[in-house]
């Protein structure tokens, strides 16, 4: 997350929001695209309780099958979605970008192998040298004046990285065999989960879709990144919790205490670090975009601080999810899909025709609480951690993160440099949520104590 986070500043300041704006506009047809490729089958992996060499060679196939149907789909079709958004230029980024949906079909296994094996170590060293990789030669790229091009390397050459060390760390190679009993069995569970996911990603970039359509890509790639940073803090920090979570509460999925205490472990704790984490880049947003991407980017503060408010809701829906997968209630998640992604696509319609861009972003906000809840109710009901006794939990500390607000915005009335203002509001948040949790004896806090305790001493050791 740290060199994704870096990368975003170093290429904000060599690229223009026009650029961003290209890769914008593509990003859910290629995500879509990737949805159908793992196709609920790796989610379907990790539940089963002991998937076979015939299973996961039979997955490898159809994944790099699907990936060349899928890649040679969008290359034909690339000019009909250039003339779409009025940009010839998209046909030749969307033909180049595509390729990625092959390299990743090479590794999919491999990461669902280590992730049910619970071997995130390997995941780590696989991320952060793939990271660092292709960040160094994205950053050359885009000094040498690549524009959009340095973006789509970016992306070809992530994938390429992870596929050749998920191969060398993961140690394991396909059979010469493909099962049909194997391709059934798992498809009855990953079939619903492909579903569920594709309606996800879809309504979870469809207002990338009407802000390329009606507005220009300038706008696009403010919209882009302002998304970005906001992600940092609510859907980078929650996915972390979650590659960990849906492995770990599939292990227990027949022990309804033992899964009852970790889920609700799991969702404090990442509500302690994101609610206050969104509440302060609401309150900081200006100064902070100024400080990372330039004046250039001032006009995506508007977006950002929209975002945020969907954010607090965005880190909590993912671990509610997996809550529901792990016990293999894939058709019930995909019968709610169905119903909290329409009704989240209702608002954010209304809101872009009645209000335009923000309009289309509060839509954004309410539709994400639409789904935290709806995700909330299914625990409820299916797994027994009671949606009132959730709510409860979470009480305390969003009453901390809002009451922390207020010293630091009253700091906003003395006058200073922008940036000077910014460090001693983040200063002043922080340490009033630190204090306010330790008199008001959170547990969140003394959770977050113990884990840094924890770290401190590996840290000794090595």
């Amino acid at each position: 997350m740290g060199i994704s986070f870096v990368s975003n500043i170093v290429l904000a300041r060599l690229l223009t929001p026009e650029d961003y704006g290209c890769i914008g506009m593509l990003m859910i047809f290629i995500l879509v695209a990737n949805t159908f490729i793992d196709g609920g089958f790796g989610s379907a992996l990790i539940q089963k309780k002991e998937p076979t060499q015939e299973d996961y060679s039979t997955i490898f196939y159809w994944n790099l099958f699907l990936s060349i149907v899928l890649y040679a789909l969008l290359f034909f079709i690339s000019p009909l979605i250039a003339s779409f958004y009025g940009l010839p230029l998209l046909s030749s980024v969307l033909r180049v970008q595509g390729l990625v949906l092959i390299l990743n079909s090479l590794s999919i296994i491999q990461q669902n192998r280590l992730r049910k094996q619970l071997l995130f170590k390997k995941l780590s060293v696989v991320s952060i040298v793939s990271a660092l990789l292709s960040l160094g030669i994205t950053i050359y790229l885009a000094y040498m004046g690549w524009g959009v091009w340095a973006l789509v390397a970016q992306q070809l050459l992530m994938s390429l990285f992870n596929a050749l060390l998920y191969w060398i760390v993961g140690k394991w190679a396909p059979s010469f065999v493909f099962s049909k009993q194997s391709f059934k069995e798992l498809f009855g569970f990953g079939g619903y989960i492909l579903s569920s996911n594709l309606i996800n990603t879809l309504c979870n970039n469809v207002q990338g879709l009407l802000i390329g359509k009606f507005f220009s890509p300038a706008i696009m790639g403010l919209y882009a990144q302002a998304r970005k940073l906001e992600e940092v803090a609510s859907t980078s920090f929650s996915s972390v919790v979650d590659q960990v979570s849906y492995p770990v509460l599939a292990a227990v999925q027949n022990d309804k205490p033992t899964m009852i205490s970790t889920l609700k472990n799991l969702i404090v704790s990442l509500a302690y670090i994101c609610f206050p984490m969104m509440f302060l880049l609401v309150l900081v947003a200006d100064s902070l975009i100024i400080l990372l991407y330039s004046s250039n980017w001032i006009e995506c503060v508007p977006y950002f601080r929209i975002l945020c408010f969907a954010g607090i809701a965005v880190c909590l829906q993912n671990v509610n999810y997996y809550a529901i997968a792990a016990i293999g209630k894939s058709r019930k998640l995909f019968k709610w899909t169905l119903i909290k992604r329409i009704t989240g696509l209702f608002l954010i319609i209304c809101g872009f025709f009645c209000f335009g861009v923000e309009g289309l972003l509060w839509g954004v906000v309410m539709s994400s609480y639409v789904i935290y809840i709806a995700n909330a109710c299914l625990v409820s009901k299916y797994v027994g951690y009671r949606l009132i006794q959730q709510f409860k939990d979470l009480f305390p500390i969003i009453l901390l993160a809002v009451i922390s607000v207020l010293p630091a915005y009253l700091f906003k009335f003395i006058k200073l440099y922008w940036l000077i203002e910014m460090v001693v509001m983040v200063f002043i948040y922080i340490f009033s949520y630190l204090i306010m949790s330790y008199l008001c004896h959170v547990k969140s806090f003394d959770v977050m104590k113990a884990m840094l305790r924890f770290v401190f001493q590996r840290l000794k050791k090595w």
